[in-house]
């Protein structure tokens, strides 16, 4: 249950306190409302566009129709295209794919890391070159 006050301030920026936030139980209610207030829907380094889209790829990988439903709606809110979405689920289900490849192998995670740092410095190289024009 949330506060008197958290409760103002949702129904202010949501039009309503949706079920999964009176879901917390009131020890969490203030401080998830405090934490989607001020890290999802706040002004931070990512557009609202970009933490829509990844709060949909996180939520096709964990296969929540919940998140699903809900990011999709926020993503399209913030001018994301069918193209967007799509590649966004796409991108999210080739990093769970690969996951288990890396996890099911047993690949070592050092020399993992150093292969990507490889790779980057390689993949930085070819940017920096000058083009075959």
């Amino acid at each position: 249950m949330v506060s008197a006050q958290t409760r103002a301030e949702v129904e202010e920026h949501l039009g309503q306190v949706p079920s999964f936030i009176e879901a917390l139980p009131e020890a969490a209610a203030d401080h998830g409302w405090g934490m989607m207030r001020d890290f999802q829907l706040g002004e931070t380094e990512l557009s609202g566009r970009e933490k829509a889209l990844v709060g949909l790829g996180a939520a096709a990988a964990i296969q929540c129709p919940y998140c699903i439903h809900f990011h999709k709606a926020e993503s399209t809110m913030e001018g994301a295209s069918d193209a967007e979405l799509t590649e966004a689920v796409g991108i999210a289900s080739g990093v769970r794919y690969f996951s288990t490849v890396l996890h099911g192998s047993e690949i070592d995670l050092d020399a993992f890391e150093r292969e990507t740092e490889q790779i980057v410095e390689h993949v930085e190289g070819q940017q920096a070159a000058p083009g075959d024009d």
